[in-house]
């Protein structure tokens, strides 16, 4: 199981710890704002909705956007969707940092080998040019 998603709880028990009533959570689904798994068979072959951790955090999200800052669901969607395009960016950043951070220890340590190596070989004059006569 994938962080975040530790338990998973039924339409009924997700509503009432998120304190909203199992027709907004059947909604959010409906306008694709939550995404909860749903189990093998049920009814019409779709399952029982069960929601995970995460699903419940995003969903308190959901309810504090529209309850404590009059977001709308269109807004609550579009902020929901620049939170993980920012948090996407700053995982493939950190990514793109460490793999800098590897390049550039690599460099230093070819720096230190043909450091300790450049005593017995002759000095290259495209590499530390002489200074000029005048």
């Amino acid at each position: 199981m994938a962080s975040g998603d530790e338990g998973y709880y039924h339409i009924g028990i997700a509503a009432r710890i998120i304190k909203v009533h199992p027709q907004t959570l059947r909604h959010y689904e409906r306008i694709e704002l939550l995404h909860p798994q749903r189990s093998e068979g049920g009814e019409k072959g779709r399952g029982i909705r069960l929601y995970s951790d995460r699903d419940i955090a995003r969903a308190k999200r959901i309810r504090r956007l529209v309850e404590d800052l009059g977001v709308n669901l269109a807004g609550v969607e579009v902020i929901l969707n620049m939170e993980e395009r920012v948090e996407r960016l700053r995982v493939e950043q950190e990514q793109e940092l460490q793999q800098l951070r590897e390049e550039n220890q690599r460099l230093k340590d070819l720096l230190v080998r043909l450091t300790m190596s450049a005593p017995s070989q002759p000095r290259d004059p495209v590499v530390s040019p002489q200074p000029r006569r005048r």
